[in-house]
């Protein structure tokens, strides 16, 4: 017996989602058919805001309600510090340190040569253009330890050294390998505090 066509293509679509299995999915679609009425309409809801309610910062290019987002809208975080992320979930985890008081840039992946990302499938061109038109003194390169943040730190600080500004990552207490996304308050804001410049 299969199941019918609506529980079927909610399996498939929930499958598609990260570190979702076809079981687990499935554990999801029937959890959803004991649900209320009210919950399922109000996660259909949530659903269909999420793309209707979120906007690209054009400076930093992170997920926001506004545009400019809060961050890059404050003026008293244009002191003249750019820090370098992976993703949005990274800027959180930084931002949740409540060490860093200057501007982000989210670098919308990593070089990964097995995927075949490449650096022009990065935003680093826009980094440059906002490096060149906002002046920062200071690139902080806050990259996970992994072979592919460290081969795209290598890659960035190696353009970077041609712009006359100070180019740090963040210090080594993260333990190589993790994800900033995953690390502790505690950890983050220690590596930021004692970050390091580079060569």
């Amino acid at each position: 017996m299969r199941f019918p066509r609506a529980i079927a293509n909610l399996i498939e679509a929930f499958s598609q989602l990260p570190s979702v299995g076809p079981k687990t999915a499935e554990r999801y679609v029937f959890h959803l058919l004991k649900s209320s009425p009210e919950k399922l309409e109000n996660l259909a809801k949530s659903l269909s805001e999420l793309k209707a309610n979120i906007t690209v910062c054009p400076n930093c290019l992170a997920i926001s309600e506004i545009s400019p987002c809060a961050i890059c809208s404050d003026s008293i975080r244009k002191n003249g510090t750019l820090c370098i992320v992976e993703n949005i979930q990274d800027l959180i985890s930084l931002e949740a340190t409540k060490q860093y008081k200057g501007q982000y840039f989210v670098l919308g992946g990593l070089i990964n040569t097995i995927e075949n990302v490449k650096p022009e499938n990065l935003n680093i061109e826009k980094l440059l253009r906002r490096i060149k038109q906002d002046g920062f003194t200071e690139i902080i390169l806050a990259l996970n330890f992994t072979l592919e943040g460290e081969t795209t730190s290598l890659y960035l600080n190696k353009i970077l050294q041609t712009y006359n500004l100070k180019v740090t990552r963040l210090a080594k207490g993260l333990p190589a390998g993790s994800d900033l996304e995953y690390a502790d308050e505690t950890t983050l804001a220690t590596a930021l505090k004692y970050r390091v410049e580079t060569k």
